[in-house]
């Protein structure tokens, strides 16, 4: 495989991931906001995605961030009756947002994007070491 086309793919992992890392960090922020009257929905979790598209100009699959989705799953409840967004019964909905799973999708996504970044590095010292050896 070629050294610039491997590095162009994982290029594209690193752009993924740092937009999954940014959607991630958007539902941390706002896993305790309320909505802003009461009765409205609070924010809700976004679900990142990925797609695969072909890079003519590579000839290869790259990996790109796919639409983002919003999780359906129910709103947390609590009641606290004074609470400025509870409702009529004095509950207050909160996001559907679970912080622990945040911080384990967070991880993989550092994780992949670490995996990414070393596969550009490691190419780029075997393009240096190939440049050595062809100067000697």
């Amino acid at each position: 495989m070629d050294f610039l086309k491997s590095i162009a793919i994982a290029a594209s992992g690193l752009r993924a991931q740092a937009g999954r890392m940014r959607i991630i960090a958007e539902n941390i922020a706002n896993a305790d906001s309320t909505a802003a009257r009461p009765g409205e929905d609070p924010y809700r979790r976004k679900i990142p995605t990925f797609r695969s598209e072909v890079d003519r100009a590579l000839d290869a699959q790259v990996v790109t961030l796919g639409r983002v989705q919003i999780d359906q799953s129910d709103f947390r409840e609590k009641y606290e009756p004074n609470h400025p967004s509870a409702d009529k019964n004095g509950n207050v909905k909160y996001p559907n947002v679970n912080s622990l799973i945040e911080m384990t999708d967070m991880r993989e996504a550092q994780r992949s994007y670490e995996a990414n970044l070393n596969l550009i590095t490691a190419s780029r010292r075997m393009i240096q070491r190939t440049i050595e050896i062809l100067k000697s």
